[in-house]
């Protein structure tokens, strides 16, 4: 059990000074004052310290990714450390644009490996192909209902030289059928879709929810701040439904990229509710560049903490904390169905990350360990050293 005491409290929502204690895996209370004494009790001063929800990242390659560029190209796996660094304490692994070389399969067994490390874990079934592989075969709602790590389906590539170009039919089948399976598995049955550099590139989801019965929030499309006009179209689809900022790729082709902490803001003016919009890293996955011919000319590789640096910028850029960690806990929380995720509750699990003044990560619990403290990393993967 832990007693952190004096910290400012973001739910995301601003609680003031508050003491928070921890006991096996959940909050247990949140009081202006706690005194218990027992010898069985840490109690760490957070003085000065902001305490927020440990980030969700829900869009990372945890079992790597790539290899547009040939087998060596491949990216490797997730590291532990690579998300407590980043103050992310919940992740949903994705498989990407290689489902004929690596299977959801692989997915599933980092998703529990990273589980077993100490933080929590989901995953998507499927890749950027229609049809789509799975884990038991056939139906991607299988998946869904069966198997407790997966919530989705994803990510599914659309208007992109990578995609299969689904019909409508096709595209209405699976986003209907992962619904199900959302509905028997009680998951958010939710389809994750890579939205790529085409034209009018939301197309797709309006002709999908034109010819069905589904409506937008049955789609997660994702990279909307990829080039600029995606990101204007993103303004007028993310008043219907829910819009995700890609994070880790703006550092390599800002010639591109709209700046993901001037996105959020950029949304809010559009008139886009803050609950609509997310923010993800896509670390692990690779970062390609490609010329007008199809030619791969570059290849870069993003890192979770990508999402905690551009919501410390959107912050430094004059939006409020609590609007900004809702970005990246929990509206993730709340559209993932991750019931017990991404707020500063009694009852919650007791997922939290302290900051000091400069926003420098000073303690971090996932499940109600420890794994970082003072600053100092006490918790590393299986092979890092």
């Amino acid at each position: 059990m832990i007693l952190f005491k004096n910290c400012e409290v973001y739910s995301p929502d601003y609680l003031g000074k508050k003491d928070v204690f921890v006991g096996g895996t959940k909050i247990l209370a949140i009081e202006d004052k706690i005194e218990i004494n027992s010898i069985n009790i840490e109690i760490i001063d957070c003085s000065g310290l902001k305490l927020i929800p440990g980030l969700i990242d829900a869009h990372v390659h945890i079992a790597g990714a790539g290899g547009e560029g040939g087998p060596a190209t491949r990216t490797p796996e997730l590291q532990l450390s690579m998300l407590l660094e980043g103050g992310i304490t919940t992740v949903i692994g994705c498989l990407g644009t290689d489902g004929f070389g690596r299977d959801p399969l692989a997915v599933l067994m980092k998703t529990k490996a990273l589980r077993e490390e100490g933080v929590s874990a989901w995953m998507y079934t499927g890749s950027y192909q229609v049809p789509t592989p799975t884990i038991l075969g056939g139906d991607p709602g299988k998946d869904i209902t069966a198997i407790d790590e997966v919530i989705g389906v994803g990510e599914i590539a659309l208007s992109d030289h990578r995609s299969s170009n689904p019909e409508t039919s096709e595209l209405i089948r699976l986003v209907e059928h992962a619904r199900v399976g959302g509905m028997l598995g009680g998951k958010a049955g939710i389809v994750n879709i890579h939205m790529g550099d085409a034209q009018n590139p939301f197309k797709p989801i309006y002709d999908a929810v034109e010819n069905s019965e589904l409506n937008f929030k049955q789609f997660l499309p994702t990279h909307v701040n990829r080039n600029d006009y995606i990101f204007e179209d993103a303004k007028t689809y993310g008043k219907k439904g829910y819009v995700d900022i890609t994070a880790s790729s703006y550092p390599y082709f800002p010639q591109y990229e709209i700046k993901p902490s001037t996105a959020i803001i950029e949304l809010l003016k559009a008139g886009v509710p803050i609950e609509h919009i997310t923010m993800t890293s896509d670390a692990c996955g690779s970062l390609p560049d490609f010329d007008k011919d199809g030619n791969l000319i570059r290849l870069e590789m993003g890192l979770p903490k990508s999402i905690f640096t551009e919501m410390k910028d959107a912050v430094n850029e004059g939006l409020e904390l609590q609007e900004a960690l809702k970005v990246v806990s929990s509206n993730v929380a709340h559209i993932l169905k991750l019931k017990q995720k991404g707020r500063i509750e009694t009852g919650k699990d007791a997922d939290m990350v302290l900051l000091d003044q400069n926003f420098e990560i000073k303690h971090l619990t996932a499940m109600g360990k420890l794994m970082i403290k003072d600053s100092k990393m006490l918790k590393k993967g299986a092979y890092e050293r």
